[in-house]
């Protein structure tokens, strides 16, 4: 999936880990993702926190997609910032599942809290 993923490749986003259930994905913050406040854009942080919620959701085989995701900003994240995003399932009922994934900088700090609700495709 992440090899026909250009969304993510485009904008640096590597997959770092990957196991039944889970994904770990980061993203250098380059200048192109400053918002007006100086900070980095929250589409951007979703964009990675969404990345490591679709591979962690795609390891079972069946292709699943987002139902909905919904995020919390608890810190920013600065030019030259280095983002991990780790995804983890919480649930998988049926052919729907539920992922918590967390971002944060290099250093440990959190910056996202993110849910989402993954449906499998038939």
């Amino acid at each position: 999936m992440m090899d026909a993923d250009t969304a993510s490749a485009a904008l640096g986003i590597e997959l770092v880990v990957l196991g039944e259930g889970r994904a770990v994905c980061r993203m250098a913050v380059t200048a192109a993702m400053i918002n007006g406040h100086g900070l980095c854009h929250g589409g951007y942080v979703f964009l990675l926190a969404d990345t490591a919620f679709a591979c962690a959701c795609n390891t079972y085989g069946p292709v699943t997609v987002a139902a909905g995701a919904e995020i919390t900003f608890v810190a920013p994240a600065h030019e030259g910032d280095v983002l991990v995003a780790e995804a983890a399932e919480r649930v998988r009922y049926g052919r729907s599942g539920l992922y918590d994934i967390t971002v944060r900088k290099s250093d440990g700090q959190v910056v996202a809290e993110f849910r989402g609700r993954g449906r499998e495709l038939r």
